[in-house]
């Protein structure tokens, strides 16, 4: 994914300049240009397209998410659900999630205007018309749809972020746009909380269900006009920062931004299936989902079964979300500034593990309680950590992309496992899915110290090969996120 370097390498490699307000020297083919005007550029970048990506994914995991409000505000009982029939609900999803997982690609191949309006659409249309179903089988078939829309968007934009950001700055966007699935849980139950507590003539669950689905349905519109198809084409820029912007680019990847949009390189797919790296962080993925995909739609149950009313456990449900979301920021932002990326995730998948044994293991309320912090704080976190270590690592845009295929295609079978491990019958402990759960985040915290094992043997081999990166002189060729003599691994 990306190189291991100090931050002060770093600096010196991919920043504009080694001193504030001093122009770069580089090539006469690149736009000479200060620390300062870059840090412009890339707020610039933050604020237009992280804001639209948060926004949007919030709404992607609320749609996704807010069946587990549902259930308890009605929709058991009116659709005859039992603990089986819910649990297919959840599954069916993840089975379209999987099936289309290459679906990412088509945000290098189109112009991710036009992937992500269509996109967005779909699963707008799909959540929205949820609140119109009168029966089990029509349910299935609308999270099936919702599962194949939804999986070109959250992987995709992950993958979308590597054409716009330096190896450096992707960690912390990551976590940025990984953020807004915990603060959709937030959302989601004060939103529930509010919904499920009023009187309307149309049943609670179908009212949530058409409240959260409007507003994705309405974004189409805005994804269309403001997803710009690359940063040389970002209607937000002026023309001096298009400059800086295409100089980032071939000190990126070797080619202005706009060409990296439209094909892939079929090699460099069989290379990323070949490649043990790949493969970790995609075991990491599959542990961390194991959770991920559990946790938010079972909370609002285990704290109902911990004794709180149904009303009061969509409320509830809402703290340790907005922990996670901080927590998410916080590491991801940690890991770019280090540039350790392995061992802020073997921290997280302890935190989280910690949160799931004091969940098995301990009957008083309030301490378990203060688990759920814990839990979703590591669950959370983990999840972009994984996936800024997977760009960090892969060497072409075809490799990145083909990367997060393959951690999803891997990785979204965790929820197979996380959405069967909470069969009502087990409640109010959930002793053994709580258990389960525990395991993984552990086993993630193992592949984090394998994988870092790994990448430093990697890197002292192309150490031996091409010199040390610290020691050499100072590099300002192009490509320096592709493979070549300056690339080492993010540990």
């Amino acid at each position: 994914m990306s190189t291991e370097k100090s931050p002060s390498a770093l600096e010196a490699d991919e920043s504009a300049g080694s001193q504030p307000g001093r122009p770069e020297s580089r090539d006469a083919s690149l736009a000479s240009y200060t620390r300062e005007q870059e840090a412009r550029v890339v707020s610039k970048l933050d604020w237009n397209l992280m804001t639209l990506f948060f926004v949007l994914y919030m709404l992607a995991y609320l749609d996704r998410g807010n069946i587990g409000n549902a259930r308890i505000a009605g929709m058991a009982q009116e659709l005859k659900l039992d603990s089986i029939r819910y649990q297919w609900l959840l599954n069916i999803f993840y089975i379209a999630y999987i099936v289309f997982e290459f679906g990412v690609l088509l945000w290098k191949i189109f112009p991710p205007h036009i992937v992500g309006a269509v996109v967005v659409f779909g699963w707008g249309l799909i959540a929205t018309v949820q609140s119109g179903t009168h029966s089990w089988g029509g349910e299935m078939a609308l999270r099936f749809l919702l599962g194949a829309f939804e999986a070109c968007y959250g992987p995709g934009i992950i993958y979308l972020l590597s054409f716009f950001y330096l190896r450096h700055e992707i960690g912390f966007r990551c976590g940025i746009f990984a953020s807004g699935a915990p603060l959709a849980s937030t959302f989601a139950g004060a939103l529930a909380y509010g919904i499920t507590s009023g009187h309307s003539h149309l049943a609670n669950w179908r009212l949530l269900f058409l409240v959260e689905g409007i507003p994705t349905l309405l974004m189409a519109g805005i994804a269309f006009f403001f997803i710009p198809d690359s940063a040389e084409k970002a209607r937000f820029l002026t023309a001096d920062e298009k400059d800086i912007v295409r100089s980032r680019a071939m000190r990126q990847v070797g080619t202005n931004a706009k060409a990296r949009i439209g094909g892939i390189k079929l090699k460099d797919v069989g290379h990323v299936v070949l490649d043990l790296k790949a493969w970790l962080c995609a075991l990491m993925y599959f542990c961390g989902n194991v959770t991920y995909s559990s946790l938010p739609v079972f909370l609002p149950t285990i704290l109902e079964d911990m004794g709180y009313t149904a009303i009061d456990a969509q409320g509830l449900s809402a703290p340790p979300s907005f922990a996670a979301f901080l927590f998410a920021l916080i590491t991801t932002w940690v890991a770019d500034k280090t540039q350790q990326r392995c061992l802020v995730l073997f921290v997280t998948a302890v935190v989280g593990g910690i949160g799931y044994i004091i969940l098995a293991t301990v009957d008083t309320v309030g301490v378990r309680y203060f688990a759920t912090f814990l839990a979703s704080a590591g669950v959370f976190s983990t999840i972009p950590n994984i996936l800024g270590l997977t760009l960090n690592n892969q060497g072409s845009d075809t490799r990145r992309g083909m990367s997060i295929v393959l951690i999803n295609l891997i990785g979204q079978c965790g929820p197979f496992l996380g959405t069967n491990v909470f069969p009502t019958k087990e409640g109010p402990r959930y002793i053994k899915g709580m258990s389960i759960c525990a395991a993984f985040m552990f086993f993630a915290a193992l592949l984090a110290l394998a994988q870092r094992l790994l990448l430093m043997w990697e890197n002292s081999r192309l150490d031996r090969k091409y010199g040390s990166v610290s020691t050499s002189k100072e590099s300002r060729e192009d490509a320096q996120e592709n493979y070549g003599p300056n690339f080492r691994y993010v540990l």
